[in-house]
């Protein structure tokens, strides 16, 4: 649960106090006492707004609460309002904390309602202020009035006007933080919180009277209770620790709204605010003998934040410590007090600041929203096709590749294969010569019967060399002609088993205008 800072601001004397509950304890985390300027509780409500929005950038209209913290800046010496307010809560991240205005008179004002009842609340209200314009003659709209039950069952009517004091000053301390506002709930009412919390926390017989006396600096209030329940609310006392001179002005108030609420004793008497001397208890004790004087208590509350001086002197700040007590009831289903959330500070707290001119855009920027929506989903639908399209591709180029490193090795086979035929068929050229000539020579050999070979070598490319035996020397000499590239080279005479023989060396050139002699 969020902290919550009740500030409660009455003339120039505005009290501080920061609230959490944990695990079902109330810890008190931060109280103040602060003397403001005059003017605060004068401004008009435009006057107000208008002096936020100027002191704004114009970006922070739009603003989602981005903006750094400045809470935990060091405090800046400042003796306006809101830089008193901001020093009293120096230290605190604002931003995860709930505002509660806490609102009494003139700002409050109360009007007994006897008419119809009905258990539609919206309804009940609308009659509420029927009523208020019809006794009263004041305009009071639905946000801006709440009911609540007395002793008796009859209905108190509760409604506010003008400008809120407390809601300014925390709208200042948002501007003050660069940030466009602070969440603020409710406003709750600083006598039905006072009075419910006293309820809450007293045990009071059914025949009691009660009186719950506040003093203020410039102001006094005096609340009345009929056992448990609430009688009469007294009008606010322009007298306090400031301007007062004699307690007896007190006693003659008390008397006087006594008759006024027809409340004919005092059992019991409850002090809190500024003077809780035992001066004023005794004239008291003096006035009202038979009532029970006492100065309320704030027990069962965790302290250990604050300073031991402040805890002792928590019925100092029992308005705003009392509202915050009321709201985490609420917010607990244990009770249902008065509460107030004008349209105004509804708007400001809006996440999107719209106009009426922004309402009536509104269908024409759904109309863009789907039309963009509907074309990014065409795209992003396209793109899926064109990346399918793309791996399609790319794969039946893996197989291409594949398919050309497989055709190379065939490519370089053929490319072989076209050299081995060159060779192969200059070889059958040259095997078509070496057969011509060697034909010739065979058919030569025959013919002569006394000429034969002993060895054929290669002597160039282009030349052969044989050698042989003849048993006649014409018959070399025949040879040679029979071939024109043939040169007999070297002849000698070798016996050869007692006949004439002639040992021989012919070189020649076969295929070149080989003669056969016959």
């Amino acid at each position: 649960m969020k902290p919550i800072v009740c500030i409660y601001c009455e003339g120039t004397d505005t009290k501080v106090a920061v609230v959490t509950k944990e695990k079902g304890t109330i810890k008190i985390a931060r109280v103040a006492s602060l003397t403001m300027s005059s003017s605060l509780q004068n401004i008009s409500r435009r006057q107000s707004y208008s002096e936020l929005d100027n002191s704004l950038p114009a970006a922070d209209n739009l603003s989602f609460e981005s903006l750094d913290e400045a809470a935990h800046e060091e405090p800046v010496s400042d003796s306006s309002d809101v830089g008193l307010l901001q020093s009293s809560l120096f230290g605190l991240k604002l931003s995860q904390h709930q505002f509660i205005p806490v609102v009494t008179e003139p700002v409050v004002n109360y009007h007994m309602y006897d008419g119809p009842r009905d258990d539609n609340r919206k309804k009940l209200l609308q009659l509420v202020a029927n009523d208020i314009q019809t006794v009263k003659g004041i305009t009071v709209e639905l946000d801006s009035v709440d009911v609540t039950e007395l002793n008796d069952k009859a209905m108190l009517s509760v409604f506010i006007e003008g400008e809120i004091p407390c809601v300014h000053l925390v709208n200042l301390l948002a501007n003050y933080n660069n940030r466009r506002y602070f969440k603020i709930p409710t406003v709750k009412t600083a006598e039905l919180s006072l009075a419910y919390y006293v309820s809450k926390t007293n045990k009071f017989f059914p025949e009691d009277n009660t009186l719950i006396i506040y003093i203020g600096k410039e102001y006094s209030k005096l609340i009345f209770l009929d056992g448990q329940k609430l009688k009469h609310i007294g009008a606010t006392l322009d007298i306090g620790t400031k301007n007062l001179h004699t307690y007896d002005v007190y006693f003659s108030k008390i008397l006087l709204e006594m008759e006024n609420g027809g409340i004919p004793k005092l059992d019991n008497i409850i002090l809190c605010g500024e003077d809780r001397s035992e001066n004023l208890i005794l004239s008291f004790f003096g006035t009202f003998p038979e009532a029970n004087v006492s100065e309320l208590k704030f027990d069962n509350f965790d302290t250990s934040l604050i300073t031991d001086e402040d805890a002792k002197n928590l019925a100092l700040y029992a308005i705003p410590i009392s509202s915050a007590i009321e709201y985490f009831d609420e917010l607990d289903k244990l009770h249902v007090g008065v509460n107030f959330l004008p349209k105004y500070v509804q708007e400001r707290q809006k996440f999107f600041q719209f106009g009426w001119h922004s309402y009536a855009i509104l269908p024409l920027l759904f109309g863009a929203t789907f039309f963009f929506t509907f074309q990014i989903l065409s795209s992003y639908r396209e793109i899926k096709d064109l990346d399918f399209e793309i791996e399609r591709l790319t794969s039946l180029q893996q197989q291409n590749q594949a398919l050309v490193e497989e055709i190379a090795p065939l490519e370089r086979r053929i490319n072989s294969f076209d050299a081995t035929q060159t060779i192969l068929d200059s070889a059958v050229i040259g095997s078509g010569i070496w057969n011509s000539t060697l034909v010739n020579i065979s058919d030569f050999i025959e013919r002569r019967r006394n000429f034969w070979l002993t060895r054929l070598e290669s002597v160039s490319s282009d030349e052969i060399k044989i050698n042989g035996y003849s048993l006649s020397r014409s018959v070399l000499t025949e040879f040679a002609q029979s071939n024109n590239t043939a040169l007999l080279k070297f002849i000698n005479y070798e016996p050869l088993r007692e006949k004439s023989a002639f040992a021989y060396t012919i070189n020649f050139k076969p295929g070149q205008d080989t003669v056969t002699t016959k």
